[in-house]
């Protein structure tokens, strides 16, 4: 009875989406369909409501232990109120460069399928275009040149996009380095004053990197992978669904190995701070003891096994990632394959649909960076707020540092 129920289920999903399964088709193809249009969106759901629950409850304990709290720490969001209170308008302008770039994305990827379909694979044949009559291979040779135009306008606009990105981060960079002078002149640091230069010069730069990219990456990568997903169910549902069949198994996946690599790139600061410390100390006492050659081998020690298993898990997270990527187009072929032998898509479309996937898992990885690289912008400035607490009530974000602009 379920099992037919869920037959009837499988067989609603391809109607809706205004295909049929012929009864000769093959047994593989069920199997296929049952995965891509049943388990894989089913499975997708629950983890977005998994994510979206957790993260409200997470921050509803935020809020109510900063409540609680006495001393001044900064709220897990509050690099992004930084980043935003002097680089707003900055923001707006990545933002608008960004979504510029999406008509001509699309463009790109529908001018291949059309080139194909409506000049190379085709009679011979006459086209009017704005008013003339074409030849195919005139319709060809425009169409070609219009595919040119729309990808030199695209990277032009990506160019300015990144040159932009570059200043803001750097402009922003020199700012939080002021900010964290002016308060250590002031006393901020207590007993760990001596850490002062590995946070000034290190741990501040990736904060820096993270500027530029803090709303225009997502828009922009977010953007890029919708219009490729929607370009993708345009030529074809089932296409478009096989496309994000393995997306689940990335999001159940990606983010286990991101938390183990936090809780190691805490220690690992803790570690840098030390060192530094242990440095300054011998520095200015100008004895070098064997206790302090020993301190300092065993930090030395500490950091390499700590960065040692960052890479393998990183790489590990890296691999798999790209093995999940490179399984999809086995459901292009096969079921792209099966529509275009029984006449169902066009070839055009199916090449089209396999160039897009080679741009689709691009803002994908760029995606999961982003959040790679959020959580440790976030570990490294609130280990930044905390050194800056000590003999201080003054919080980062409240600064205005000296001779910026």
């Amino acid at each position: 009875m379920i099992d037919s129920q869920y037959h009837a289920l499988l067989h609603r999903i391809i109607h809706f989406l205004g295909h049929e399964i012929p009864g000769e088709s093959p047994q593989w193809l069920h199997s296929i369909l049952h995965i891509i249009l049943v388990w894989a969106p089913a499975l997708l759901t629950i983890f977005v409501i998994h994510i979206l629950i957790r993260r409200s409850w997470q921050g509803v304990k935020s809020a109510l232990k900063r409540r609680r709290r006495t001393e001044v720490t900064m709220p897990s969001s509050s690099v992004f109120a930084f980043i935003l209170k002097y680089t707003q308008k900055q923001q707006i302008l990545l933002i608008s460069l960004g979504l510029v770039s999406l008509p001509l994305l699309y463009i790109t990827l529908e001018l291949p399928k059309l080139i194909i379909n409506s000049a190379i694979d085709a009679d011979e044949h006459t086209t009017e275009m704005l008013g003339q009559s074409l030849s195919q291979m005139e319709h060809l040779f425009v169409l070609c040149a219009i595919y040119l135009v729309a990808i030199l306008a695209g990277g032009s606009n990506k160019l300015a996009l990144n040159i932009y990105k570059g200043k803001v981060g750097e402009r922003l960079l020199r700012r939080l380095r002021l900010v964290v002078f002016r308060r250590w002149r002031q006393g901020a640091g207590g007993a760990k004053r001596g850490e002062i230069i590995p946070i000034i010069v290190q741990e501040v730069e990736p904060i820096g990197g993270f500027a530029s990219d803090a709303l225009a990456l997502p828009v922009f990568q977010g953007g890029t992978f919708l219009t490729i997903l929607i370009f993708m169910f345009m030529q074809d549902p089932y296409l478009g669904a096989a496309a994000v069949t393995l997306l689940p198994l990335q999001i159940a996946l990606i983010p286990r190995f991101q938390r183990r690599i936090n809780q190691l790139a805490r220690r690992r600061v803790g570690e840098v701070r030390a060192l530094g410390g242990q440095l300054g100390e011998q520095a200015a006492s100008m004895e070098l003891s064997r206790e302090g050659v020993r301190a300092v081998g065993s930090s030395l020690r500490q950091i390499e096994l700590i960065r040692r298993r960052i890479h393998r898990i990183k790489f590990l997270m890296k691999g798999l990632n790209n093995f999940l990527t490179a399984l999809t187009p086995f459901f292009f072929f096969s079921i792209g394959g099966y529509l275009v032998i029984d006449e169902q898509l066009s070839l055009g479309a199916l090449v089209a649909v396999l160039a897009a996937y080679k741009d689709f898992s691009a803002p994908l990885r760029e995606l999961f960076r982003y959040y790679q690289n959020l959580e440790d912008v976030k570990v490294r400035f609130n280990e930044i707020e905390r050194f800056l607490a000590q003999d201080s009530a003054i919080e980062i974000r409240n600064l205005d540092p000296i001779g910026a602009s």
